[in-house]
């Protein structure tokens, strides 16, 4: 018997809440959930395993107004450079947080039901949405203290007043693992005295008190505003810290699991081809947990590539990076790894805790730090401090190697971002490592915040001017990237479910293997990781001789019993029988 919308989310509520609450309370909090969500009791989802997506799909991730052109709304010069420079070359936008803020551009949010008016307006957002399937983000986990909710709750009135969580004195917060190292704890003046409210990220971001489930309601109120405006994607910011329980880390709780389970059952009744992506910078067990049984993430970023494929490149070794590949379990259909390798935050230390040892890390820090990068630093359980991420632009990271910078800097970047293209998943790339954009340290110097180093503002005109210089490093990186895309797009291979097994080719070049769904094509991918030629004895590829073998990029044919491939320094060879 297939159980009805209200009697799931009943389901979903009692696993939360326990006993919390009565059935009729239960009940009543169904009701209010239907209603914000504007959804009947008998709806239904679609069923589970569909591919919502296949090798066409590109993302870009990007700010509202990391590009900008004089007066105009910086959203739609973002659409206008899009559809002008991409086209249909990408197919999901990802607009970071767009509402109005306080701080941490744009994540401690003030307003949820608005868009801020610096950027542009909500026909603007769903004017995106109709060229590009449009990815948002649900800041799920805390907002602004400066919000008229949390004014709410320093007066003690609603609705606000019961939505932050403020623990009593018996609160075990002795295991709690954050990514800061600013108090847990912020003290706050209300209209009942002081009161110490969590704050995971930083005192002007407040963490929600999810035991409440009128904040859930909120939240679905906000995902149907988004759906309307046409968001098609969530990415569930920060959404491991969701659930608070005194003496556990306050990560990854069972609670925090259910609760995704519902938004995506409300979401995916509410829109069919909708998907929720979770953003969990944790290591990589915990974060493979958010596929659940494929009914909660759609899909989980892979936190674990940007660290492991900026070691490998800058050490010259697979060494790690074939590891993890080969412990990774394939998605299965109707889920999928969103990978990426640069974004507006830094590269996650977290997500190799275990995968690389600590005099690697170590090594890694120091590499970073030498080509311009800067550190920031996690309270971990108890009162150690410990590397949190690396900020830097991906082009400086891979401006050389742990010996020092040389001048295979760009070749390198692209070998990254070949790799990113041919793997299982969809590919995401940051605007900034699309447009080649350097450590910006005069933005870094100003804010004195370390993610700033990756959130340049391009002038629309100094870039278009770049982009179309034939010299500029901006237009070889953009160019070259685009026809990679175009290339991927085109490959059957490369969908994102498509088989993928890694090879055994040495440490010096990583490759991997895909197949086609229907199995008609084969791709090697096969990758030089190092500064000096290596030789690729093609005996370790399996090319079936009754089948003609190219190389994609360059477009050169396999000559039958070839014995072998030199790979120039940070070559790519994409070769198939396609």
């Amino acid at each position: 018997m297939i159980s009805t919308l209200s009697q799931r989310l009943r389901e979903h509520l009692a696993a939360v809440y326990g006993e919390a609450f009565s059935d009729g309370a239960l009940n009543g909090w169904v009701d209010r959930l239907l209603d914000a969500a504007q959804l009947t009791a008998t709806a239904s989802p679609p069923s589970a395993h569909r591919n919502l997506w296949d090798e066409t799909d590109v993302a870009v991730i990007t700010y509202g107004d990391s590009l900008l052109n004089g007066e105009e709304a910086p959203l739609k010069t973002l659409h206008g450079f899009l559809t002008q420079r991409l086209g249909a070359l990408v197919s999901w936008v990802h607009v970071l947080p767009f509402h109005p803020w306080t701080s941490d551009d744009g994540f401690a949010v003030l307003d949820y039901s608005s868009v801020n008016e610096a950027l542009g307006t909500w026909s603007d957002i769903t004017r995106l949405g109709v060229d590009y399937r449009l990815m948002a983000d649900l800041v799920l986990n805390h907002c602004s203290s400066r919000s008229a909710w949390f004014e709410n709750f320093r007066k003690g009135e609603a609705p606000g007043d019961d939505y932050f969580f403020a623990p009593d004195e018996t609160f075990d917060t002795g295991q709690v693992v954050r990514p800061r190292t600013s108090p847990l704890l912020s003290k706050v003046t209300t209209e009942q005295g002081e009161r110490a409210v969590w704050c995971t990220f930083g005192p002007d971001q407040v963490d929600f008190n999810f035991a409440n489930p009128a904040v859930v309601v909120e939240f679905v109120t906000i995902i149907r505003q988004l759906l309307d405006a046409g968001v098609r994607v969530f990415r569930l910011d920060a959404v491991a810290f969701l659930w608070k329980e005194s003496g556990t880390s306050c990560m990854n709780l069972p609670q925090t699991h259910e609760l995704i389970r519902l938004f995506r059952l409300i979401i995916e009744c509410a829109q069919a081809d909708a998907i929720v992506i979770t953003e969990t910078n944790v290591p990589n067990r915990e974060n493979l947990s958010y596929f659940g049984h494929a009914n909660e993430a759609h899909g989980i970023y892979n936190f674990s590539l940007p660290p492991l494929l900026v070691h490998a490149l800058v050490t010259g070794t697979s060494r790690y990076l074939s590891t993890w590949m080969m412990s990774m379990p394939p998605a299965q259909d109707g889920t999928i790894y969103f990978n990426f390798i640069a974004s507006h935050d830094g590269i996650g230390l977290r997500p190799v805790e275990g995968l690389l040892e600590q005099s690697e890390v170590d090594e890694l820090l120091a590499t970073m730090e030498q080509f311009g990068g800067r550190v920031s630093w996690r309270q971990a359980a108890g009162s150690e401090a410990k590397p949190y991420e690396i900020n830097i632009a991906l082009i400086d990271a891979l401006q050389g190697t742990t010996r020092g910078k040389d001048q295979w800097g760009l070749k390198r970047f692209l070998c990254a971002h070949a790799i990113m293209l041919g793997l299982e998943g969809v590919p995401a790339f940051y605007i900034h490592s699309l447009l080649g954009t350097r450590n910006d340290l005069e933005r870094l110097a100003h804010t004195s915040h370390n993610r700033s180093i990756n959130r340049h503002q391009w002038e629309l005109s100094a870039l278009s001017s770049a982009l179309d210089c034939n010299a500029s490093d901006h237009h070889g990186v953009f160019e070259a990237l685009k026809h990679l895309i175009a290339l991927r797009k085109a490959q059957p291979a490369f969908h994102p479910n498509a088989t993928q097994f890694t090879l055994h080719l040495g440490d010096e070049l990583f490759g991997f293997w895909r197949q086609s769904l229907d199995r008609r094509q084969s791709l090697f991918c096969v990758h030089n990781l190092t500064s000096e030629e290596q030789v690729l004895p093609l005996s370790r590829l399996n090319l079936v001789v009754n089948h003609r073998w190219r190389e994609l990029i360059s477009g050169a044919p396999v000559e039958e019993n070839l014995p072998e491939w030199t790979l120039s320094p940070y070559q790519t060879l994409w070769i198939t029988n396609g």
